[in-house]
């Protein structure tokens, strides 16, 4: 087994599916704990199917570089799912689950309207579930996903502070003279990024588990928010790089496989700390 391992890493496709994969479970993993505290979990899950609708759009177009409209659309439509949010008239919940609906909805739609692919099936269930195009990466979107998913990081780091009073109680830290609602935008502006790269990852239907697992996974053992946020990217970098493992070695789903070591170690986690008394979400 080690010798096989040894061997694939030989070959420069599967290093950048490392390098990019391991980047991507790492920023996603830092804003999940904030997603989680805030009960705002489910905006990666409706952003996700925004950035597949986007995809759709963008494959009718015939773009060669989809990251061109797929990036600002997700951004976008992050932006007024924070805005629309705050609207007593549309809930954040509802305004979340009209934008998901509608957006997997479209996409679909048009992907089989004008879609002159021969095998319509199989695109939409490797963008919804993930595929092996991690493992067909070009240098340039290497490079790109290495250059956004470190920008993510260091947002997080210089911003830690705000966030973190944003994430546990916004009213206080507008008393402090923290411009919450800015944070608030950063925030929403990062977990759209971190959705577009994910897809190629776990495609769009799995990207809520990449962000969400890691952070409950944490919070069964620690109970600082600082604690809890390293715990949770160190737990995410190492599912994603046993997924990935384990799917070029035994030919699985790449998604599917890095979702289900996630659902793996946040059972573990769920056990260890029922018996050692760990914090509870």
């Amino acid at each position: 087994m080690l010798e096989k391992i040894i061997m694939y890493l030989q070959y420069p496709f599967v290093r950048y599916a490392l390098i990019v994969g391991v980047l991507i479970a790492l920023s996603s993993s830092l804003l999940g704990v904030t997603l989680v505290l805030k009960r705002f979990s489910f905006i990666g899950d409706g952003l996700s199917h925004v950035a597949f609708g986007a995809m759709a759009i963008a494959t009718v177009l015939n773009l060669t570089n989809k990251m061109i409209l797929i990036l600002p659309v997700t951004v976008i439509c992050a932006v007024l799912l924070l805005r629309t949010g705050q609207n007593t008239k549309i809930k954040g919940d509802a305004a979340i689950a009209m934008l998901s609906v509608g957006a997997l909805a479209f996409g679909y739609l048009l992907m089989n309207l004008f879609s002159t692919s021969s095998n319509l099936t199989g695109d939409v269930c490797s963008t919804l579930f993930g595929s092996t195009s991690i493992l067909t990466l070009t240098g340039s979107e290497v490079w790109l996903c290495v250059i956004l998913a470190l920008a993510v990081v260091i947002i997080f780091i210089l911003f830690y502070n705000k966030i973190f009073a944003v994430t546990f109680d916004e009213d206080f830290s507008r008393a402090t003279g923290i411009h919450a609602a800015s944070y608030n935008l950063l925030i929403a502006v990062v977990i759209a990024v971190i959705i577009v790269l994910a897809m190629n990852l776990v495609g769009s239907l799995l990207i809520s588990a990449l962000v969400i697992f890691p952070a409950l996974s944490a919070m069964r053992l620690f109970s600082s928010f600082k604690m809890v946020t390293i715990s949770s990217a160190v737990l995410s970098v190492i599912c994603a790089f046993l997924g990935m493992m384990i799917s070029i070695l035994a030919g699985t789903p790449v998604g599917s496989t890095i979702v289900a070591a996630n659902v793996v170690a946040f059972g573990i986690c769920y056990c260890a700390g029922a018996v050692f008394g760990g914090a509870r979400a």
